[in-house]
């Protein structure tokens, strides 16, 4: 009897095993490359093979019946290989050009569209939300679904002045990245803590040393070891809420959505950059979260119709000023969205050789 092989414990699988065979002999090899259509990409070697690849949208979190029928469709038109993006955006390889017509058929037919190539709006990055994170103030995969059905039109086709990167968070403190535009929880409450658990459930020095205002110190409530926040200080950011549950800051009330523009990683013709508020206190209103979206649609329509050609979000911000952007999207303007404080600038991290 064989002796059944142990799993190596070295990272992620090598890749080219699962590459299509025209992809794996040409590695390295392109001459070029090129769009034929809003979500096609074609790569043509220097031998002459070349090989299509068509991109689609899905609904973000995956379930078995829907990642059965992508395979499916796949096996028909694709010799069964198919890959996913970092923002879970479907690809279909084939070198046959005869059938990526058909392809595209089959994916609109099935609920997927097609597009998220070229200046078009790209598929949103977002954190996991209800579905596995323990920390979220909102469902972040939930805002996703709902505001790529109301922009699947510019997910189709190429009609944006650049890429546009779109990020969502369901908290404040651990995901959400950099992007053009920027969907986050914004908490506006202190915690509120159920005193009796706090010494059974959570290691107390080490939630002092997380708030990173030092408002948290500890107390004595009705003979009991607790916590207690100092509320002048505190930034309501929610540190304090992972490490020790009883302190709960999410609200159905209170825990706000925030809209951010302007940030990047790329250091294409100019540096990385943060993105910054430009609206606050919208309401966290599942499942369709309708204020946000129209928030979003009018920085989108902003941008399409303002920026010159090749200009990112935050590069057509710095062009025209934030007071000139404020009055074409129609947000109201305040005191809270001047960042006064000069030496802001020379401390914050903007080498294009690290990105965060």
């Amino acid at each position: 009897m064989s002796q059944l092989r142990r799993p190596d414990e070295c990272g992620v699988p090598e890749a080219t095993q699962f590459m299509h065979p025209v992809l794996k002999k040409n590695y390295g090899q392109w001459a070029y490359h090129d769009r034929p259509r809003p979500g096609v990409l074609r790569h043509v070697s220097n031998s002459g093979e070349q090989v299509f690849t068509v991109k689609a949208g899905t609904q973000r979190q995956m379930d078995v019946y829907t990642i059965r029928n992508l395979c499916d469709i796949a096996d028909q038109f694709c010799d069964g290989y198919i890959r996913f993006t970092i923002r879970s955006a479907v690809e279909f390889m084939t070198p046959d050009e005869a059938k990526v017509q058909p392809l595209i058929d089959a994916l609109e037919k099935a609920g997927y569209p097609v597009g998220g190539t070229g200046n078009s709006v790209g598929f949103i990055s977002h954190t996991q939300g209800w579905l596995h994170c323990d920390i979220p103030g909102t469902d972040a995969s939930g805002v996703v679904k709902s505001l790529m059905d109301e922009l699947s039109e510019e997910f189709r086709n190429e009609e944006m002045p650049n890429r546009v990167k779109i990020t969502t968070s369901c908290c404040q403190i651990n995901c959400g990245g950099q992007g053009d535009i920027a969907i986050n929880i914004q908490h506006t409450k202190p915690p509120v803590i159920n005193h009796d658990l706090v010494a059974g459930v959570c290691e107390r020095p080490a939630v002092i040393a997380r708030c990173p205002v030092a408002a948290i110190r500890p107390a004595l409530v009705n003979g009991k070891p607790t916590l207690e926040v100092d509320e002048k200080k505190c930034v309501c950011c929610g540190a304090c809420y992972p490490p020790c549950p009883p302190m709960q800051i999410n609200d159905p009330q209170n825990s706000k959505i925030a809209i951010w523009v302007g940030g990047k990683h790329s250091s294409t013709r100019s540096k990385p950059m943060f993105h910054k508020l430009v609206a606050a206190g919208i309401p966290n209103n599942a499942p369709r979260w309708p204020e946000a979206a129209e928030i979003v649609k009018s920085i989108l329509g902003a941008y399409k119709k303002d920026a010159r050609a090749w200009e990112r979000m935050g590069e057509w911000i710095e062009r025209i000023g934030w007071p000139r952007f404020f009055e074409l999207t129609g947000l109201p303007f305040t005191k809270y969205h001047v960042d006064s404080w000069r030496g802001g600038r020379s401390n914050l991290n903007q080498s294009a050789h690290l990105h965060f």
